[in-house]
Protein backbone atom coordinates (compact mmCIF):
# COMPACT_ATOMS: atom_id res chain seq x y z
CA UNK A 1 0.00 0.00 0.00
CA UNK A 2 0.81 3.28 -0.44
CA UNK A 3 1.73 6.20 1.96
CA UNK A 4 -0.31 9.30 0.38
CA UNK A 5 2.27 12.17 -0.78
CA UNK A 6 1.06 14.73 1.40
CA UNK A 7 1.21 12.58 4.68
CA UNK A 8 4.73 11.44 3.22
CA UNK A 9 5.82 14.72 2.94
CA UNK A 10 5.12 15.47 6.65
CA UNK A 11 6.30 12.62 7.90
CA UNK A 12 9.36 12.63 6.27
CA UNK A 13 10.46 16.34 6.56
CA UNK A 14 9.60 15.05 10.91
CA UNK A 15 11.44 12.22 10.24
CA UNK A 16 13.94 12.35 7.93
CA UNK A 17 13.90 15.47 9.30
CA UNK A 18 11.19 13.84 9.15
CA UNK A 19 9.85 10.88 7.93
CA UNK A 20 6.19 11.92 9.73
CA UNK A 21 4.37 13.24 11.11
CA UNK A 22 2.07 14.70 12.91
CA UNK A 23 0.51 18.06 11.96
CA UNK A 24 -0.80 17.66 8.27
CA UNK A 25 -3.90 18.63 9.41
CA UNK A 26 -3.98 22.59 10.51
CA UNK A 27 -6.12 25.17 12.10
CA UNK A 28 -6.00 27.53 14.45
CA UNK A 29 -7.51 25.77 16.85
CA UNK A 30 -6.14 23.80 19.92
CA UNK A 31 -3.21 20.90 19.69
CA UNK A 32 -2.59 18.48 22.31
CA UNK A 33 1.08 19.01 22.87
CA UNK A 34 3.45 16.73 25.41
CA UNK A 35 6.51 18.77 25.68
CA UNK A 36 8.09 16.08 27.23
CA UNK A 37 9.97 15.35 24.54
CA UNK A 38 8.97 17.84 21.60
CA UNK A 39 10.71 17.51 18.25
CA UNK A 40 12.96 21.39 18.11
CA UNK A 41 11.40 23.61 15.58
CA UNK A 42 8.16 25.65 15.46
CA UNK A 43 5.83 22.00 14.73
CA UNK A 44 3.45 20.42 17.26
CA UNK A 45 5.39 16.86 16.91
CA UNK A 46 6.50 15.57 19.59
CA UNK A 47 9.41 11.82 20.01
CA UNK A 48 7.38 9.13 20.72
CA UNK A 49 10.34 8.32 23.25
CA UNK A 50 13.31 9.85 24.21
CA UNK A 51 15.36 10.25 20.88
CA UNK A 52 18.75 9.69 22.38
CA UNK A 53 19.15 6.55 20.91
CA UNK A 54 17.38 7.42 17.29
CA UNK A 55 19.53 7.48 14.20
CA UNK A 56 18.07 10.52 13.22
CA UNK A 57 19.00 13.46 15.34
CA UNK A 58 16.74 16.26 14.64
CA UNK A 59 18.21 19.97 14.83
CA UNK A 60 14.67 21.16 13.75
CA UNK A 61 11.10 20.88 11.60
CA UNK A 62 9.26 24.04 10.72
CA UNK A 63 6.16 23.85 9.34
CA UNK A 64 4.96 27.52 7.64
CA UNK A 65 2.15 28.41 8.29
CA UNK A 66 2.50 26.77 11.94
CA UNK A 67 -0.75 25.25 12.75
CA UNK A 68 -0.95 24.44 9.07
CA UNK A 69 -4.55 25.23 7.35
CA UNK A 70 -6.27 23.41 5.40
CA UNK A 71 -6.38 24.59 2.12
CA UNK A 72 -3.60 25.43 1.63
CA UNK A 73 0.24 25.07 1.26
CA UNK A 74 2.31 23.86 3.48
CA UNK A 75 6.11 24.51 3.67
CA UNK A 76 7.92 21.61 5.65
CA UNK A 77 11.18 22.53 6.39
CA UNK A 78 13.98 21.20 8.52
CA UNK A 79 17.46 19.69 9.23
CA UNK A 80 18.99 16.50 11.13
CA UNK A 81 21.70 14.45 10.80
CA UNK A 82 21.76 10.25 10.29
CA UNK A 83 24.16 8.63 12.48
CA UNK A 84 24.52 5.90 9.81
CA UNK A 85 23.20 5.38 6.19
CA UNK A 86 19.66 4.41 5.62
CA UNK A 87 19.43 1.66 2.70
CA UNK A 88 16.76 0.26 0.70
CA UNK A 89 14.06 -2.28 2.80
CA UNK A 90 13.75 0.18 5.94
CA UNK A 91 10.05 0.61 6.94
CA UNK A 92 8.02 3.00 8.25
CA UNK A 93 4.63 2.61 10.08
CA UNK A 94 2.00 4.81 9.67
CA UNK A 95 -1.21 5.55 11.93
CA UNK A 96 -3.75 8.11 11.52
CA UNK A 97 -7.03 8.15 13.83
CA UNK A 98 -9.85 10.79 14.08
CA UNK A 99 -11.10 10.45 17.25
CA UNK A 100 -11.61 6.58 18.17
CA UNK A 101 -11.63 5.52 14.40
CA UNK A 102 -8.65 4.33 12.58
CA UNK A 103 -8.38 6.28 9.29
CA UNK A 104 -5.11 4.82 8.19
CA UNK A 105 -2.98 1.57 9.54
CA UNK A 106 -0.08 0.62 7.35
CA UNK A 107 3.70 -0.34 7.06
CA UNK A 108 5.28 0.86 4.26
CA UNK A 109 8.58 0.29 2.31
CA UNK A 110 10.16 3.79 3.17
CA UNK A 111 12.32 3.51 0.01
CA UNK A 112 9.70 2.74 -2.27
CA UNK A 113 7.74 6.11 -1.16
CA UNK A 114 10.65 8.40 -0.65
CA UNK A 115 10.58 9.38 -4.53
CA UNK A 116 7.08 10.93 -3.65
CA UNK A 117 9.17 13.98 -2.65
CA UNK A 118 12.17 13.77 -4.46
CA UNK A 119 14.23 11.88 -2.21
CA UNK A 120 16.20 8.89 -2.98
CA UNK A 121 17.43 5.76 -1.02
CA UNK A 122 19.82 5.26 0.29
CA UNK A 123 20.11 8.25 2.02
CA UNK A 124 23.66 8.87 3.06
CA UNK A 125 25.09 9.28 6.71
CA UNK A 126 25.67 13.10 7.85
CA UNK A 127 23.79 16.13 7.79
CA UNK A 128 19.99 15.59 5.87
CA UNK A 129 18.25 18.98 4.89
CA UNK A 130 14.67 19.21 3.86
CA UNK A 131 12.37 22.15 2.19
CA UNK A 132 8.92 20.74 0.46
CA UNK A 133 5.42 22.12 0.02
CA UNK A 134 2.61 20.37 0.05
CA UNK A 135 -1.26 20.78 -0.14
CA UNK A 136 -3.12 20.51 2.69
CA UNK A 137 -6.99 19.12 1.61
CA UNK A 138 -9.31 21.61 2.07
CA UNK A 139 -12.28 19.30 3.54
CA UNK A 140 -10.80 18.31 6.81
CA UNK A 141 -13.67 17.19 9.13
CA UNK A 142 -13.74 18.73 12.51
CA UNK A 143 -12.37 16.58 15.48
CA UNK A 144 -9.50 15.61 16.80
CA UNK A 145 -6.74 13.42 14.96
CA UNK A 146 -3.78 11.78 15.97
CA UNK A 147 -0.83 10.67 13.87
CA UNK A 148 2.10 8.01 15.02
CA UNK A 149 4.66 7.54 12.27
CA UNK A 150 7.55 5.15 13.36
CA UNK A 151 10.23 4.69 10.71
CA UNK A 152 12.76 2.06 10.77
CA UNK A 153 15.78 0.34 9.43
CA UNK A 154 15.71 -2.89 7.97
CA UNK A 155 17.39 -4.47 11.20
CA UNK A 156 14.72 -3.50 13.07
CA UNK A 157 17.02 -0.31 14.71
CA UNK A 158 14.66 2.80 15.23
CA UNK A 159 15.62 6.01 13.13
CA UNK A 160 13.07 7.87 14.68
CA UNK A 161 9.09 8.00 15.92
CA UNK A 162 7.12 10.92 16.31
CA UNK A 163 3.48 11.73 16.79
CA UNK A 164 0.88 14.53 17.50
CA UNK A 165 -2.43 15.02 18.22
CA UNK A 166 -4.34 18.17 16.29
CA UNK A 167 -8.15 19.23 17.50
CA UNK A 168 -10.20 20.79 14.45
CA UNK A 169 -13.10 22.57 15.74
CA UNK A 170 -15.65 23.82 13.02
CA UNK A 171 -15.17 26.71 10.69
Amino acid sequence: MKVPAFLLSLLTAASAVKIDSRSFFGSQDAMVNDAQFSVPGKNPLNFCADPKDYILTVDHVDLSPNPPVPGQKLTISGNGTFSQSIEPGATVFLQVKYGLITLIKQEADLCDNLPKIDITCPIEKGLFTIKKEVDIPKQVPPGKYTVLADVNTVDKEKITCMETTVVFSRQ
